[in-house]
């Protein structure tokens, strides 16, 4: 759930792709590589870790290991479940299915920049919770290749719910 600049949005998480810290060439903290733009990636679990690709988009990771490791989960797509006049007016009246399609997508339609960077998810204004009597059935989750990358592109990290139509990329 987001409530930046007010304005409260919320959706399901349907993608997810880990980075493994310094043994993964693909993550930021590769080889223990550190400097102003990945210092949030070395802080504690559930620290928010928000850079800009590309120049263009902000992708937003939660740390998930203890501090100096480097490893997080990127964001990659929610299915959005509230908040869609905002996400839509913030996104430019795209269609509700690529609302939150891919990591750029979703930090714009929920808010996100550089200023949730570094910052402790409990008490942030985006936060990432256990969701409570949607289901009544655990949900199938695949692991496929990650997407968008050119170093360690063929590991199985990419995790996504099996047949939403709110991924960035359908399965192979």
């Amino acid at each position: 759930m987001s409530a930046v600049n007010g304005a409260p949005t919320a959706g399901r998480i349907v993608e997810t792709e880990a980075y493994l810290g310094h043994s993964d060439p693909a993550s930021h903290g590769y080889l223990g590589r550190r400097n102003l733009r990945n210092a949030a990636l070395y802080a504690p679990a559930a620290t928010w870790y928000v850079y800009l690709s590309y120049g263009l988009h902000w992708c937003a990771n939660l740390v998930c290991e203890r501090a100096g490791n480097a490893q997080a989960v990127l964001l990659r797509a929610l299915e959005p479940t509230q908040g869609l006049a905002v996400m839509r007016r913030r996104r430019g009246g795209v269609a509700d299915r690529v609302l939150c399609a891919g990591p750029g997508r979703l930090c714009q339609a929920l808010g996100i920049t550089r200023e949730l960077d570094g910052t402790p998810m409990p008490g942030a204004p985006v936060v990432v919770r256990r969701a409570s009597g949607l289901d009544s059935e655990e949900p199938v989750v695949v692991s496929t290749t990650r997407v968008g990358i050119t170093k360690a592109a063929d590991w199985p990290l990419r995790f996504l719910l099996a047949g939403s139509t709110y991924v960035s990329k359908r399965a192979q």
